[in-house]
């Protein structure tokens, strides 16, 4: 049955709306932000179709009780807005449980608030206090497809040298590569195909459309918010174009770790030239946009080392000012994604990609690979049962849903979901004088990375973050209605700075009871620890440097401080808040490792060529093979890797790797 709030369970979240996103009264409100409540713009609707889309029942139903909990606690019949909120603080403090479903609440009603237009106008009305005005619309005349995707029929056993599994930076790298070289290669990507004609940069429609999960999820602890692309193309589709090299001291540590011969040489270089090669990266299309001009400033101020960050686009069609809305889809269509490049050039040699088509088992017969199982679902929502047979299996579907695969399937050994790895991140907000227009430019053009490696090759680098209204208003810790209406209206003064940990401790991904990728992750390793507590402390004084008047950590209660504040006395505060789910917010947009590469069969699924240590013809091709975290944006090491891999498939080198890069884009 489809699923429904009661008449009284809306009644609630009607009244949990207002409460979230409240009335207050102001004597200059000349925009009506103020004044707008949740419910005015229709939120609680929107709430309630979030919920019905949860795939999960049981956390249907969880959010559905835990609105008849605050109708039994008085909710409805309270006073005033103070009281209502003390009910929901209480209700907090009494369960963890609840107090993770009401923060999930919240997260949908000022999602919404704050991100989702008006059906009519296409804009959200307080976008306007933001200094926000949307995304540019779409290219004027429809951009064709670039694929046609086979659709096959019920039942349908196909035939193929290769089926590959993903197609996002390893699988479109391998299917392009094998493609070229003779292979017969059908590849099956769980999610749906779209090009610029069905992009317009709108942060709702992009989650339903093309991430994990329909937009940024918690892991199954609740301790980190994940955000991953699940779409033709994968996370090169909607990430924010940085193309940065695997570091020295990684590629040291994976040759002589875990065995990943000549990746600590030249040969690793050839890989990483032809990946960079063929998806145009370029330094000529990094414009620093006001965020990160102060990033900048602050790096000077303090003598730090600042880096132009290297990116993959067109310059034929690249425009800044769209390129802040890359991460929902680049309208422009400049970005070149694998969708772009190695599939395409899979395409022209002949292999048919099938979309929105999970894979369910990889086919087994005779201790080696023998296809997959797959259900593909066509346009009228309808599931088909369909079987590729191959005696090659490339899964590569990254490292939340790869595992998963392999659990599924009963291979993999020991290490299958293991040493998950997520480059947690955490976040200070400076607040500037001027308005930072950050919806401007692309959210990765430059980058700090004074700290890369504090010791034993772990560090942070200091990065942006794309402009996004809605993402923002569910990612500021609500303490009140006022409070957070307060942070809301200083945002376009704002300027994000995120610490992208090289996480030392790591995470699993196991199997739900529907069998689908629950991944657990929870930062208790000492030297993370100490890494984010000191990402802390240098991104607010690179804030202060930088002429910030207000500093605000991204945790529980929204520490604060203001210029003439004692500047360590609010870090020290700031690093005492436990990284964990309730205190500090920590987010990850680079899963890597749960089917890890190296010798041993114990601690990793694969060999150190990507192939399975227990079943032949099997290979992983994606982010998960990483045997550590890369430490960097992972997309250029996990193609090197990928390209590597598929080399190892063919057992020949691929010729066109062989021409040098070009110098301006090597650095």
């Amino acid at each position: 049955m489809a699923f429904s709030l009661t008449d009284t369970q809306r009644g609630v979240l009607r009244l949990l709306t207002d409460t979230v996103v409240p009335r207050i009264e102001r004597p200059a409100d000349p925009t009506g932000f103020w004044a707008r409540t949740g419910t005015d713009l229709g939120v609680e609707q929107g709430v309630e179709q979030l919920i019905a889309g949860i795939p999960d029942e049981m956390v249907q139903g969880g959010l559905a009780q835990l609105l008849d909990v605050l109708e039994a606690q008085g909710f409805t019949r309270a006073p005033s807005q103070l009281s209502r909120e003390q009910i929901m603080t209480n209700i907090c403090l009494a369960s963890p449980e609840a107090a993770a479903g009401l923060g999930a609440l919240t997260g949908m009603v000022t999602f919404l608030a704050y991100g989702a237009p008006d059906p009519q106008t296409g804009a959200n009305p307080n976008w306007e206090t933001f200094g926000f005005g949307g995304p540019s619309p779409p290219p004027p005349a429809p951009v064709a497809p670039d694929f046609a995707p086979l659709p096959p029929e019920a039942g349908a056993t196909l035939e193929a040298d290769v089926v590959v599994v993903g197609s996002g930076a390893g699988g479109g790298v391998i299917a392009g590569t094998l493609a070229q070289q003779g292979r017969k290669v059908i590849v099956l990507e769980a999610g749906g195909m779209f090009s610029a004609a069905d992009f317009f940069g709108l942060e709702l429609k992009a989650y339903q459309d093309m991430w994990w999960h329909g937009g940024p999820v918690p892991t199954a602890d609740g301790n980190v918010s994940l955000q991953a692309g699940a779409t033709f193309g994968g996370g090169t589709t909607i990430n924010w174009t940085n193309c940065l090299r695997t570091t020295p001291w990684v590629r040291e540590e994976w040759a002589r770790e875990h065995g990943l011969e000549g990746v600590d040489s030249a040969d690793y270089d050839r890989h990483l030239d032809h990946v960079l090669r063929r998806i145009g990266a370029t330094d000529k299309l990094s414009d620093l946009n006001k965020p990160q001009q102060n990033m900048k400033k602050g790096c000077e101020a303090l003598g730090w080392s600042f880096k132009t960050i290297i990116r993959n686009a067109d310059p034929a069609t690249y425009s800044p000012a769209s390129a802040g809305f890359l991460g929902f889809g680049d309208v422009t269509d400049s970005k070149l994604s694998t969708a772009k490049t190695f599939l395409r050039d899979a395409a022209e040699h002949g292999a048919e990609m099938i979309v929105r088509c999970r894979a369910d088992r990889v086919l087994v017969e005779n201790g080696r690979a023998a296809g997959v199982e797959a259900t593909f679902t066509g346009e009228d929502g309808a599931p088909r049962r369909i079987e590729v047979r191959a005696p090659t299996v490339v899964v590569a579907g990254g490292s939340l849903e790869s595992p998963a695969l392999l659990l599924r399937s009963g291979i993999g050994g020991p290490a299958a979901g293991d040493y998950l790895r997520l480059h947690p991140c955490l976040l200070v907000m400076g607040l500037y004088s001027e308005d930072q227009e950050a919806w401007w430019g692309a959210p990765h053009a430059g980058l700090a990375d004074e700290f890369a490696d504090t010791g034993s090759g772990h560090g942070f680098l200091v990065e942006g973050t794309q402009y996004s209204p809605g993402l923002v208003g569910s990612a500021v810790p609500w303490v009140s209605g006022a409070a957070h209406k307060e942070m809301m209206s200083q945002v376009r003064y704002g300027a994000n700075f995120i610490a992208l940990t090289r996480d030392h401790g790591h995470g699993r991904v196991v199997l739900d009871p529907r069998g689908e990728s629950a991944p657990f992750y929870d930062v208790t390793d000492a030297i993370d620890l100490a890494n984010l507590r000191l990402a802390i402390e240098k991104i607010s004084r690179l804030h202060e440097a930088a002429g910030a008047h207000t500093i605000i950590s991204l945790a529980a209660g929204l520490p604060q401080w203001r210029r003439g504040d004692d500047l360590d006395r609010f870090i020290a505060g700031a690093q005492q808040m436990p990284m964990k789910a309730g205190y500090q917010k920590l987010f990850s947009a680079h899963q890597m490792g749960s089917c890890r590469m190296g010798p041993d069969p114990q601690t990793s699924v694969a060999n150190p060529w990507g192939e399975l240590h227990d079943v032949p013809g099997v290979w992983i091709g994606d982010g998960s093979a990483f045997p550590s975290a890369s430490g960097t944006n992972p997309m250029v090491s996990i193609m090197a890797l990928a390209h590597r891999t598929a080399e190892a498939i063919t057992g020949t080198t691929d010729d066109s790797s062989a021409q040098p890069l070009q110098a301006a884009t090597a650095r």
